[in-house]
């Protein structure tokens, strides 16, 4: 009577060598993963964030619930620029920076004029009328370390102008730039 059961297989050790195969090119598979969402991650965290706009205040550049990804890379705040700003307690504010420290602003509401160190801004993103609203007196110079922002929407934006709920913005608390829109994608796209 012959014993099958301690017969030795030969196919069997072929299977087990690629079960270690499969193995291991998966575990260096998952390795490679992890690795990749570690690095985006950290790009994310120091050098990229996206953000949500909530609200039509800079509306007809940007719309309610578009996606944006904002730079927070060695960011200094220049004239014409969508920032994002931190709230702390409430959602972040989404804003065109008007002037930075040192400038001399003014807001002329019966010429709809917004004038930076005497010259009237060129500002064909502008939707409505622009006028001082809390803004007195008229011409002021924005502080060292500080910015001035608008929304685009002028009519409709919580924005410097209120100087008692926004107010003149301190640079630390600009999250960044908004470099580009990628959602929808009808409209995705650089922010220049």
């Amino acid at each position: 009577m012959t014993d099958y059961g301690n017969q030795h297989n030969p196919d069997n050790s072929k299977e087990l060598q690629i079960d270690d195969k499969s193995i291991k090119s998966l575990y260096e598979w998952v390795e490679a993963a992890v690795f990749s969402m570690i690095c985006v991650s950290i790009v994310f965290m120091f050098l990229f964030r996206i953000v949500s706009v909530d609200g039509d205040s800079m509306f007809p550049t940007l719309y309610n619930y578009d996606r944006l990804i904002i730079s927070r890379f060695n960011y200094a705040p220049q004239r014409g620029d969508i920032v994002i700003i931190n709230r702390y307690s409430e959602e972040p504010l989404v804003k065109r920076v008007i002037a930075i420290g040192g400038d001399l602003l003014e807001i002329n509401g019966d010429k709809n004029q917004v004038i930076v160190n005497g010259k009237e801004l060129e500002e064909p993103y502008v939707f409505g009328i622009t006028q001082p609203l809390g803004f007195e007196p008229n011409k002021q110079v924005v502080p060292d370390g500080y910015i001035f922002v608008m929304g685009d929407n002028r009519q409709n934006s919580k924005d410097s102008r209120d100087s008692l709920g926004v107010g003149f913005i301190k640079q630390t608390d600009i999250m960044g730039k908004a470099v580009f829109r990628f959602f929808p994608l009808s409209r995705a796209g650089r922010l220049d």
